[in-house]
C-alpha cells in the first residue's frame, strides 16, 4: 500500500485497535517476510497452534457469506428447530435460579426472620439479601471464560445442581451465620447463570430476530416470580411437617427440584452452533453462515486471553452498556425482594400476599412479549427502552403519591413490573448483539451483568423497616435509576449512530483480511450496529 494512500485511509478511522491492525497489515504488505520467524510472531497474540488465515478447519474463511439454505429445509424450519431445542432448556434453567434466587422474600413472609431471630430494624435481612451479589458481581466474567472452556452443557448444568444443594441447605440453616453463608455460596454458583445463557442465545440467533428469544428467556423472572408466590402459598401450609416451618419448607423443596433437573439438563442443554451434534452439517455450515452474515465471524474456536479482556474495556460503549442495565436492577431487585412484605402492607394475610403478588409477574410477561415483538418487528431497540421505563416511573409516581388506596396502590404494581421488566431484556438484547464476535460478547455480556448486579446491592437497602409503610425513600431511589437508565440509552444510542453515520462516509475497502475483521468485531469498518 502506498504511504499517501494509507495515510488518506487512516484519516477516516478513529477506532486505537483498527489503526493498530492497520498499521500491522501496512508494514506486513511494505516488508513481506514470509520467513519462519516472522510468521511465529505473527500468530503469538493468539497462541502458537492457532492460524490467523485458517483458525479451524471447519471455520470457512471466504468470501461468500450467503450458503444457500440446505434443500431438504427452509431457514424457517431451522429457526423452529433451533428454539425447540435452545430456549427451552434455557428458559426452565434460568426460571429455577430466579426462583431459588428470590424466594428468601416468600420465606420471609412465613416467618423465616422471627425464626432465625433477625433484627427487628431488617439490617440483618437485608444484609443476608447483599451478601449474594457479592461473588454474583465478582465471577460473571470468569464464569463466562470458563462455560466457553468447558461447554455450556457441562458448565450450566453443574453450576444448577450446586446452586439448588444449598437452596436445600438454605432450608435447614440454624442461625443468622448460615444464612449468610449460604446466601454467598447461592450467588457464587448463579453468578454463571444469566450472563451464561445470555451469551449462549446471542450465538445462536440474528439480531432481527433475537429480542423475542431474550425477552422469553428474560420472562422466565416474571413467571418464576408468579409460579414462587403460587407455590409458597401452597408450601406454607406444610408448616409443622416433619418437624419443619413452611419457610425451610419453601427452600428444601425448590432446591430439591433444581437439583434433580439439573442432573437431567446435562443432556439436554445445547452448546455452541459450531458444536451442535443435533444439526446435520450441511444445517451448521448454514447456521453458522446465516449468523457471519449478520453478526461478522465469531471466532469460536479461538480462547479468551487477559488481552482480550483488556482491549474489550477500552471501548468507552462498553461502560455505557453496564448503566444500562444497572439502573434497572434497582427496581427490578426492589420490587423481587420486597414485593410481597408491600403488598402485605394492603393488608391481606400470608396466603393471600402470596396469591396477590403473581398477577403483577404475570401482567409483566405479556407486556415484555408485546414490546419484543414490536421491537422485533420494527428492529428497532431504543424506543423500546425509553417506552417501558416510562411505565414503570409512572408506577413509582403513583405508589409515592396515593396512601390509604390500596387497589390504586396494587394497580401501581402493575406498572412497575410491566416498565421495568419489559425494558430489561430490550437493554440487554441491543447491547449484547452489537457486540460482534465470541471473545468481545463474552467478555461484554459478562460485564454487563456483573456491574449491573451491583445495583442489587443498593436495592437491598433501599426499602427498610423504619420507612413502613410508605417507602417513600425506596419509591424514589427507584425512580432515580430509571432516569439513569434512560439516560444511558439516549447517550448509547447516540454513540452507535454517530459511528454507523461516519463508517458509511468512509472507505469500506481498507485491505483487511477475513482474519482481521473478526478480531476486531464490532469494530470492523463493515460493522453497522443496531439502533
Amino acid at each position: 500500500m502506498a504511504k499517501h494512500e494509507s495515510t488518506l485511509i487512516l484519516s477516516h478511522i478513529s477506532n486505537p485497535l483498527l489503526l493498530l491492525r492497520i498499521n500491522r497489515l501496512t508494514d506486513f504488505s511494505e516488508n513481506s517476510d514470509s520467513s519462519p520467524d516472522s510468521e511465529f510472531a505473527r500468530r503469538q497474540p493468539y497462541g502458537e497452534n492457532y492460524d490467523p488465515d485458517i483458525a479451524h478447519p471447519s471455520a470457512h474463511y471466504d468470501d461468500d457469506l450467503h450458503v444457500e439454505c440446505p434443500s431438504h429445509t427452509t431457514e424457517a424450519k431451522l429457526v423452529r428447530k433451533i428454539d425447540l431445542r435452545v430456549m427451552p432448556f434455557l428458559c426452565i434453567l434460568y426460571l429455577l435460579a430466579f426462583l431459588d434466587r428470590v424466594n428468601i422474600a416468600n420465606a420471609a413472609v412465613y416467618g423465616l426472620k422471627k425464626d432465625l431471630k433477625l433484627d427487628g430494624e431488617n439490617v440483618q435481612y437485608n444484609t443476608a439479601l447483599t451478601i449474594f451479589f457479592v461473588p454474583y458481581i465478582i465471577f460473571e466474567i470468569p464464569s463466562n471464560i470458563f462455560l466457553k472452556r468447558l461447554r455450556p452443557h457441562a458448565w450450566l448444568s453443574g453450576c444448577m445442581f450446586f446452586f439448588g444443594l444449598v437452596s436445600i441447605c438454605q432450608g435447614l440453616v440454624k442461625n443468622y451465620s448460615g444464612l449468610l453463608t449460604t446466601r454467598f455460596f447461592l450467588g457464587l454458583f448463579e453468578s454463571g447463570m444469566f450472563p451464561g445463557c445470555f451469551y449462549l442465545i446471542g450465538m445462536w440467533y440474528k439480531r432481527s430476530e433475537a429480542q423475542r428469544r431474550y425477552t422469553f428467556f428474560f420472562s422466565s423472572t416474571t413467571l418464576a416470580g408468579a409460579f414462587g408466590g403460587l407455590l409458597a402459598s401452597a408450601i406454607g401450609k406444610m408448616d409443622g411437617m416433619r418437624g419443619y416451618k413452611g419457610w425451610r419448607w419453601i427452600f428444601i423443596l425448590e432446591g430439591v427440584l433444581t437439583c434433580v433437573v439439573a442432573i437431567t439438563f446435562f443432556f439436554f442443554i445445547p452448546n455452541f452452533p459450531e458444536e451442535a451434534k443435533w444439526l446435520n452439517e450441511e444445517e451448521r455450515a448454514y447456521v453458522q453462515a446465516r449468523l457471519r452474515a449478520d453478526q461478522g465471524r465469531s471466532a469460536a474456536e479461538r480462547k479468551i486471553g487477559l488481552r482480550d479482556v483488556g482491549r474489550v474495556f477500552k471501548d468507552f460503549k462498553i461502560f455505557i452498556g453496564g448503566f444500562m442495565y444497572f439502573g434497572l436492577i434497582v427496581p427490578a431487585y426492589g420490587y423481587a425482594f420486597f414485593a410481597p412484605g408491600i403488598i402485605q402492607t394492603f393488608g391481606y394475610s400470608q396466603i393471600q400476599t402470596q396469591l396477590h403478588s403473581v398477577p403483577p409477574w404475570a401482567a409483566a410477561f405479556g407486556f415484555a412479549m408485546l414490546v419484543a415483538t414490536f421491537s422485533d418487528f420494527f428492529r428497532h431497540r431504543f424506543l423500546f427502552t425509553l417506552i417501558p421505563i416510562s411505565v414503570a416511573i409512572a408506577g413509582f409516581a403513583i405508589l409515592i403519591s396515593v396512601h390509604h388506596h390500596p387497589k390504586v396502590q396494587y394497580a401501581a404494581l402493575f406498572l412497575v413490573t410491566m416498565g421495568v421488566y419489559s425494558a430489561m431484556p430490550v437493554v440487554v438484547c441491543w447491547f449484547n448483539l452489537n457486540l460482534g464476535g465470541h471473545h468481545r460478547r463474552a467478555v461484554g455480556s459478562a460485564w454487563q451483568i456483573g456491574f449491573g448486579n451491583i445495583g442489587g446491592i443498593i436495592a437491598t437497602y433501599a426499602f427498610l423497616m423504619k420507612d413502613y409503610p410508605g417507602y417513600k425513600p425506596g419509591y424514589s431511589i427507584c425512580i432515580a435509576f430509571c432516569c439513569l437508565s434512560a439516560v444511558s440509552c439516549c447517550v448509547y444510542a447516540g454513540s452507535v449512530w454517530n459511528i454507523n453515520k461516519r463508517r458509511d462516509g468512509a472507505p469500506r475497502d481498507l485491505g483487511l483480511t477475513e482474519f482481521e475483521k473478526t478480531e476486531l468485531g464490532d469494530g470492523s469498518p463493515d460493522y453497522r450496529y443496531l439502533l
